[in-house]
Formats: structure tokens, sequence, C-alpha cells
């Protein structure tokens, strides 16, 4: 028996699956379900026996938002003092072993800027996606308004926020907030195969490529590419680089150990 509520956990291999289940609220993200994501998450990240973490909904949500029902007679002595949306929210964005988003149908208001957290996003082509809060009389607050425009530039982001339009899974592959689109039935086994993929490299130097990537959105160009050059430095004290290297002048598979 799965000790979440809002979860379902599962182990393969050296991928971590944690899927979004609160299927009568289409996913919606409330307080409850937020801290069971960061509980699991965060034992995943913390697991040696794991190296991806995949992240899912079912066919009809990925997450359509946060609860608003519940939100709709808080004011802002509720929600400042209690810091809504910053405890237990932002636990995505500070894994440290890559995190792939399986989405199908929405992925809408917190939903989407959870994707955004993500570092892939494999969409189905049921996924639609957007921020569109103006509607309900507020804005983004969980990262909208900061990672979108990183994600997809100014003027989409503009777009997006300022109309509140949803937006097809080809609509945001082309604007780069999606890594690819698949036919729905086959969203979970790509993903899968990412991240079977990214288990079977050396998990130090995957954590090194996502530190790496992550400074280029919060550094100058500079500092990031000193940044890249220490880290690649390092990486030459890994027991993962020196059988990797032999491997290939070896002409053989290598067999990496983590370490």
């Amino acid at each position: 028996m799965s000790k979440y509520t809002y979860l379902k956990t599962a182990q393969h291999e050296r991928v971590a699956h944690i899927e979004i289940h609160r299927p009568a609220q289409r996913n919606a993200l409330n307080e409850e379900l937020v801290q069971e994501l960061e509980a699991a998450l965060m034992a995943a990240d913390q697991d040696p026996g794991t190296s991806v973490i995949v992240l899912s909904g079912n066919e009809k949500a990925f997450a359509a938002g946060a609860d608003i029902g519940r939100m709709a007679e808080w004011d802002f002595h509720d929600v400042f003092l209690s810091d809504y949306v910053t405890r237990h929210w932002e636990s995505a964005r500070t894994l440290r072993k890559p995190l792939i988003a399986a989405i199908c149908g929405y992925a809408i208001g917190g939903g989407c800027e959870l994707a955004m957290m993500c570092d892939v996003v494999v969409a189905g082509v049921s996924a639609k996606f957007g921020q569109p809060e103006v509607k309900i009389g507020t804005l983004p607050g969980m990262g909208g308004t900061q990672r979108l425009p990183r994600a997809i530039g100014k003027a989409k982001a503009m777009e997006w926020c300022l109309s509140g339009n949803f937006y097809s899974a080809a609509e945001a592959e082309k604007a780069g907030l999606v890594s690819r689109v698949v036919a729905d039935d086959a969203v979970l086994d790509t993903a899968f195969e990412l991240a079977q993929q990214m288990a079977g490299y050396s998990l130090p130097v995957l954590m090194m490529i996502k530190e790496s990537l992550g400074r280029a959105f919060e550094s100058s160009l500079s500092e990031g590419l000193l940044f890249e050059r220490r880290v690649f430095h390092a990486s030459f004290a890994l027991q993962d680089q020196k059988e990797g290297m032999n491997a290939f002048v070896e002409r053989r598979p290598p067999a990496f150990h983590h370490r």
C-alpha cells in the first residue's frame, strides 16, 4: 500500500516514477499534495539507487493548476503569513538529479509552472499548457512570470500570461517549453526510455551537467563558462571519467559505478 494519499510511486531499476493521483480534481495542486510531492521527490533525490526521476499525471491531466476552490476566500494575511506557494512548492527546483515530466492533458497554471521546474518535458498530443491566472483576477505565483520568458522568450510569455489562453503540445514544443511531442499512449514509454538512457551514465556526471546547465539561467555568460570549466575539471577526479575514457579507447561499453 502506498504511503501517500495523492501520489503513486514505483521504482524501475535506477529510475523513480512519481505519479500525481488526484483524478477527481484533475490533479489540482493543494498543500497536502504538494507536501507529499516534496517528500517523494526528496526521497528519490537522496536515494543512491536512483539516478533519474519521472513525474507524471494521468491521461487527462498532469496538473490542472492550484486548488482554486480553497483559495477563493483567502486574503493577503492568509497567503503572506503562510508563505503560500513557497514552502514545499519549489521542491522540484532544488533536485540535483534529472527530473523528466511526462505530460498528457492539462498542464495549466501551477501545473505548467511545475512542468517548467522539470529538466525535460515529454508531452502527448493531448497536452494543453497555459497560465490562465489573469482570468481569475490574479497572476502566476509559482514562477510563471519568471521561468516562462526564460523558456519561450519575452514576447510569447507576455502573450501566454496576459491572454490566459491554452496552447497545444505542438505550440509549446515550437516555443521551446516542451522537449518532444509523442502520441499520448507513448508518453510514459518515451519518458522511461530517456530516463533509462540517462540512468545508464555516471550519476555524478548527470548531476554536474544539470548543475552547469542550471547556472546558464542564473549567471552571466562569463561566470557560467567559468563554472562549467571548473566542473569539467572536477570530473577528472571521478572513477567514472577514467572508466568512460578508457572504455572509449578500448572500444568497449563503459561500466559506470557512479563514483
